[in-house]
């Protein structure tokens, strides 16, 4: 049997939004989803998960960033994001091959930062 998924304009696999590049409001590009985080009960995407700053992917830090704040543009063939790379590196963030503390008053916090209610609320 055929593991394959038929996509279209709706829905994407999770294994091709990881490495979709990240755009800022002029179209500079300013990074890549490293992945995304979902909500274990609701399943609702809540997060994507940020990289850049490494060299040829060396040291990349890790941003978290509201999935609300990402929005699909088929022109860039990735996502734009209505923040300026300066917003995402004053951010919450954790270096590569650690992990964030993803405790409800850390995500307020992050959702704080980009001053986007929190998914949950």
């Amino acid at each position: 049997m055929s593991t394959l998924t038929k996509e279209n304009t709706a829905v994407i696999g999770s294994d091709k939004v990881a490495g979709t590049e990240v755009y800022d409001r002029s179209g500079k590009h300013i990074g890549s989803i490293e992945k995304v985080m979902i909500e274990k009960v609701g399943g609702k995407v809540s997060y994507a998960v940020l990289s850049f700053g490494g060299f040829f992917g060396i040291g990349d830090d890790h941003y978290p960033l509201p999935w609300e704040k990402l929005q699909y543009d088929e022109s860039l063939g990735g996502y734009r994001v209505d923040v300026t790379k300066e917003q995402v590196e004053g951010a919450p963030k954790y270096k590569s091959g650690s992990d964030y503390d993803w405790k409800p008053s850390t995500q307020a916090q992050l959702y704080g930062h980009y001053g986007q209610p929190p998914y949950w609320r």
